[in-house]
């Protein structure tokens, strides 16, 4: 299914929904450092420094159970020249956290080659952190001969900290196909004005600039060794023949000197270059800094830019494009502005939910799917008892809400999220929010919501749970009264109980003025198409 938003582990998810050659082009960005995590950073209205940080995706590929099976699976694959090198870096590298990563990452790099098309393209994005283990498992993959280019981005300015070595401002973007037949639109970068003022001097009578080109053979050619016009040849011969000489001659294409013993050159005119064809190094994109208007606050985020530029090379309009590890989906955005269908799959829901309120900013009325996430109640409670966190990540995402804090274990304080309301459309207030995903609720509860009330000094409190609330609960929340909007005397109860039943049924919670805009919303993109590629 294109034009999809998965949730879940990607391996999961190319085996159970991807269908084999069934991708055009994929790009990936893995994310890999052992010193660091990753993190988006949700700021709130206020802008002070208790804005809260989320860790989106913390480096768990550490050697277990799960990286031992991932190098058993790479082992039975088939694929017997990824295994041996596998089994050479482990050999090398012992069973440490990089050697995790590889055999994590071979596995999956199996999947993405089965499902991508004969005709398609991969592209790897990688910093210098593991950048030379992964071309060795891409050349065990797919091949060493389909290696097509190890791309360079200039992705930030010179480091003013490289007090031992030189600053690392550059990111590595392997380039491979699937066959020898692969989808390749030449670009091109644009001419400098220094360029066109240093080459283009010429002028013809019609006032177009022009520059020359050598028309003589780089070897030695016998057959196309002819005097035309009266001007000799270059010892090596012409590099064109006489037919095409002419061609060039009836058409204003050549440029006679105005000596005797000179040689015939080739006109270029600047108004027919389409640029200078596209090099390996790409120093031309800037990174997203802090004043872009495309910056989402997501710490990886890669300029759109960057993935027009892959799009445009390897794919064509209508195919589809794939980011197994879409994070806050530059890739799928990129994609759909450029008439492509997509497929992004993260394992966090902040992600998806962060690139689903990306997509409808920039694309009003775009018809997309998320899968893997609750539909509903059953698959609420399956996602409550895998995963605590994305479970509570998830259901504050329902109600609007921003989480509060980190990925931490233990007391949070009774705060699963914030959601910022404006009751006369210029203060800003919030109210508290609670998520409980077990079966079994009980006053308590209610009374540490309060609590957390009267701490944060938060008008509303909102208590999200799975199970029915009990009497007591329903009393308890009651006692702590009602909130009255001084602008349109409308009154609101200050604890509320919702349960995920009223959720899904579409209830929301009764808080006047709320502002949903507080996620930086995406720059509106206008493509001249309109709905869904489905």
């Amino acid at each position: 299914m294109t034009n999809t938003l998965y949730y879940g582990d990607n391996l999961h998810v190319l085996r159970e929904h991807v269908k084999d050659e069934s991708v055009d082009l994929i790009y990936l960005d893995p994310p890999f450092n052992s010193n660091a995590n990753y993190n988006i950073l949700f700021k709130s209205p206020e802008g002070h420094n208790a804005d809260a940080q989320i860790e989106a995706f913390e480096d768990t590929w550490h050697w277990n159970e799960k990286a031992e099976d991932a190098f058993d699976e790479v082992m039975r694959s088939g694929n017997t020249a990824a295994f041996e090198l596998l089994r050479a870096m482990r050999a090398f590298l012992g069973a440490n956290d990089m050697m995790a990563y590889l055999a994590m990452m071979a596995v999956r790099l199996l999947e993405l080659h089965r499902v991508l098309k004969p005709t398609g393209s991969l592209y790897l994005h990688c910093d210098p952190t593991a950048s030379h283990y992964l071309k060795l498992l891409l050349d065990g993959v797919f091949g060493a001969k389909y290696y097509r280019n190890e791309i360079i981005w200039k992705r930030t300015s010179a480091h003013g900290d490289a007090s031992v070595g030189f600053g690392d401002v550059t990111d590595a973007i392997f380039y491979y196909s699937k066959s020898e037949k692969t989808i390749w639109n030449r670009q091109f970068s644009p001419l400098t004005d220094k360029h066109v003022s240093e080459k283009y001097g010429n002028v013809d009578a019609e006032g177009r600039r022009y520059t020359t080109r050598d028309l003589r053979s780089p070897s030695p050619r016998p057959n196309l060794t002819y005097e035309y016009k009266g001007y000799k040849p270059h010892p090596n011969g012409w590099s064109i023949s006489r037919e095409l000489m002419e061609r060039y001659d009836a058409e204003g294409l050549l440029y006679f000197p105005s000596k005797a013993d000179g040689r015939i050159r080739l006109k270029i005119f600047l108004d027919e270059r389409q640029g200078r064809p596209l090099q390996n190094l790409w120093d031309d994109i800037p990174p997203i800094n802090s004043r872009a208007q495309e910056r989402l606050g997501y710490p990886t985020q890669k300029p759109l830019a960057l993935l027009e530029r892959i799009i445009a090379a390897s794919s064509n309009e209508g195919d589809v494009v794939l980011d197994p590890f879409c994070g806050c989906g530059t890739a799928v955005h990129a994609a759909q502005k450029m008439g492509r269908q997509w497929l992004g799959i993260d394992v966090t829901h902040l992600a998806i939910s962060l690139i689903e309120k990306r997509m409808k900013d920039a694309f009003p009325g775009l018809a997309f799917h998320v899968e893997g996430r609750p539909q509903d109640l059953q698959s609420a409670l399956d996602l409550a008892e895998r995963d605590k966190y994305q479970f509570q990540w998830w259901a504050v995402s329902l109600v609007d809400a921003l989480p509060f804090g980190g990925k931490k274990k233990g007391a949070d304080g009774g705060i699963d999220g914030y959601i910022y309301f404006k009751p006369d459309g210029k203060r800003t207030e919030k109210a508290i929010v609670s998520v409980k995903g077990g079966r079994n609720v009980d006053v308590k509860m209610i009374r540490d919501l309060h609590s957390a009330m009267e701490r944060e000094k938060a008008p509303f409190g909102v208590f999200i749970c799975v199970g029915l609330p009990t009497g007591p609960m329903e009393r308890e929340a009651a006692a702590v009264g009602v909130w009255e909007n001084e602008y349109t005397g409308r009154k609101h109860p200050r604890l509320q109980i919702l349960t995920l039943a009223e959720l899904f049924r579409g209830k929301r919670p009764d808080i006047p003025w709320v502002d949903a805009s507080v996620l930086k919303s995406a720059k509106r993109e206008d493509t001249g198409r309109q709905g869904s590629l489905l």
